[in-house]
C-alpha cells in the first residue's frame, strides 16, 4: 500500500495547543476546582449561542442548546475548555476507551510543583506521587471533580524554565528499537519517522 504522503518534519506544523476541550456537568464545581486548587484563572464565560447545539449549525459542540463553555488560563499562552452537560444526559467517560483522553499532563516549574501538591495535601485531595517518570521528571497524579485524570509534570532540574522537548527526546537508536516492533512497518518507514531525532 503506498503512503499518501512522505513527510520530512524538521519541526512541527502546530505551535502547541490552543485549547483543550472537555466535559462537566458542574461548572461551579469545576470553576472552584481549577480556579483554587489549581491557580488556572478563569479567563471567558460564556453560553454557546441558540441554534450550535442541536440546529442545523453543530460544528461538533454538544446536542444541547445554549450550554455553558468556560475557559481557563492554563499558562504559556493556552486554554482549558469546558462545556457543561446537562446532568444525567451523558455517561461518565471511562478514560482508557479507545479515542479517549487518558489523562492531561501539565508541565509546571518546580516551584508551582510544590505549590500544587500542598494544596492537594490541604484539600484533602486523594494523589499518587511524586514519582519518577523518566530521567529528570517527576509527575504528580489526581482526579479532577468530573474523574477527568491530570498530571502534574515537573522537570526539577529545569528551575523555572523548563525544557519539555529536549527532556523526552529519544536518540534515533533508542526510537527505533521500539518503532521495530510495529507489525507491518518497513525499514525505510521507521528512517522516515526518525527523521527529526538526533544521532
Amino acid at each position: 500500500m503506498q503512503e499518501r504522503f512522505q513527510p520530512q518534519l524538521r519541526s512541527p506544523t502546530t505551535r502547541g495547543v490552543h485549547h483543550l476541550a472537555l466535559c462537566t456537568d458542574d461548572m461551579k464545581a469545576t470553576i472552584d476546582f481549577y480556579v483554587e486548587v489549581l491557580g488556572m484563572p478563569l479567563v471567558h464565560a460564556m453560553k454557546v449561542p441558540p441554534g450550535l447545539g442541536t440546529g442545523p449549525g453543530n460544528r461538533g459542540n454538544p446536542p444541547y442548546e445554549q450550554v455553558r463553555h468556560y475557559f481557563f488560563d492554563m499558562g504559556n499562552d493556552s486554554l482549558l475548555a469546558f462545556f457543561e452537560i446537562p446532568k444525567g444526559k451523558e455517561p461518565a467517560g471511562n478514560r482508557n476507551a479507545i479515542g479517549a483522553m487518558q489523562h492531561c499532563a501539565f508541565v509546571v516549574t518546580a516551584e508551582r510543583f510544590r505549590e500544587v501538591e500542598a494544596r492537594l495535601i490541604s484539600q484533602g485531595i486523594d494523589h499518587i506521587g511524586p514519582i519518577p517518570q523518566l530521567p529528570g521528571l517527576l509527575g504528580i497524579y489526581f482526579y479532577d471533580p468530573n474523574g477527568i485524570r491530570l498530571e502534574f509534570a515537573c522537570q526539577p532540574e529545569d528551575g523555572e524554565s523548563p525544557a519539555v522537548i529536549p527532556c523526552i527526546t529519544q536518540t534515533k537508536a533508542e526510537a527505533r528499537a521500539e518503532l521495530e516492533t510495529l507489525r507491518g512497518v518497513t525499514p525505510e518507514w521507521i528512517e522516515r519517522r526518525l527523521a527529526a531525532l538526533p544521532g
